[in-house]
């Protein structure tokens, strides 16, 4: 049976569509030969293979966007890298190469396109990465979360499905079991506040200062609030002053079954985020993190905003006072939540994956004849 190479890392945004797709291939077909390639000692080499997929590592380094000495150790790590992926590609003889980005993704596709093997990019941003942008020119498909971003790939190989995300997501049916598990109460409107996994610290703080002026509309909201675990105390003792209803948590496990009682969400602006919210209809307010690469949170954001489905908050200048006022303005209008989350199921994709993956077991199919 034909293999497929899957590579990307550095960060979960990259993570986590690639398996994403590695999931759906499977699913199509459990025949399917899928092998990881990441970079050694990086995040994708403890969270690939907890997902049970085979993983080979390489020696990736990412060069500075400025020219410096530091080059000069870096250009060294980076030609190994390459060198690795050569050898690696002519032992293993996949039938295409995917990359999600991420600085380990350039030597393995760069390496393919040499080889002659198929290549295709899924790009999560709406300001593609660097490693995507070029390697996309030779790529046989390039496949885009936002229409932003069609702009930087030859208009043959774009195509706009959205990001990969789980199958449970969006899977879940708004139910008064749901809120009674979460101690919740079905008649109120909730928010959910979730800066990532490890929770945003600032995004914490804005939250804490913003109580005081959302206490006096206990009888309209209530609030889901994921702090990461270093925040987690300081947040629970906020809370405990306020009269809102809430449920607090270092991490939510079952972000599914949140998801679908969940009217407006307080959040960052990563690719990944923006397909789930979308995918599920949520409204959100964007708080996109001002040092994300080449800005590309906000510009994620506001892709979303123009779209009528959300509001682009900027961290340095919103005070607790400025986050209260707009989530108090949307929870009261009825009618402006509801065209939000009509705009927000419109841009969602909740079958991207699949698409995905459908294209790419289409290549292989002469292979499995």
């Amino acid at each position: 049976m034909p293999l497929i190479t899957i590579s990307g890392g550095g960060t979960g945004g990259h993570i986590y569509p690639a398996i994403g797709i590695a999931n759906e291939l499977i699913a199509l077909d459990p025949t399917n030969e899928i092998v990881f390639i990441g970079g050694s000692n990086r995040l994708e080499s403890k969270i690939v293979p907890q997902h049970g997929f085979r993983f080979i590592s390489i020696p990736v380094a990412g060069l500075p966007r400025k020219l410096t000495w530091r080059w000069l150790p870096i250009i060294g790590e980076v030609c190994a890298g390459f060198v690795y992926s050569l050898r690696l590609l002519k032992g293993l003889k996949p039938s295409v190469v995917v990359g999600t980005g991420g600085y380990v993704s350039g030597p393995v596709l760069f390496s393919a396109s040499l080889l002659g093997i198929p290549t295709i990019v899924q790009e999560q941003n709406a300001y593609p990465g660097l490693t995507n942008r070029i390697l996309g020119r030779w790529a046989k498909c390039v496949y885009l979360a936002f229409e932003s971003a069609v702009s930087y790939f030859p208009v043959r190989v774009a195509k706009v499905t959205g990001n990969p995300i789980r199958r449970s997501i969006g899977g879940i049916k708004r139910s008064i079991a749901t809120y009674e598990r979460f101690g919740l109460n079905a008649n109120l409107k909730t928010v959910l506040v979730m800066g990532g996994s490890q929770g945003a610290h600032k995004i914490n703080k804005i939250v804490i200062d913003a109580l005081v002026n959302l206490s006096a509309h206990n009888q309209q909201l209530q609030i889901i609030h994921q702090t990461g675990e270093k925040d987690y105390q300081e947040v629970t003792d906020a809370y405990k002053s306020s009269p809102l209803r809430h449920l607090i948590q270092p991490y939510i496990d079952s972000i599914e079954s949140v998801y679908s009682v969940v009217d407006l969400m307080i959040c960052r602006a990563g690719g990944m985020t923006i397909s789930e919210v979308t995918a599920c209809g949520i409204p959100a307010i964007f708080i996109p993190l001002p040092t994300a690469a080449a800005n590309h949170q906000r510009l994620n954001a506001q892709a979303v905003a123009d779209r009528g489905a959300g509001v682009v908050l900027n961290e340095e200048l919103t005070t607790g006072a400025d986050v209260a006022e707009c989530i108090i303005q949307i929870i009261t209008d009825s009618a402006k939540l509801q065209r939000m989350a009509t705009a927000a199921r419109q841009m969602g994709n909740p079958k991207a994956g699949e698409e995905i993956a459908t294209a790419i077991n289409s290549l292989l199919i002469p292979n499995k004849v």
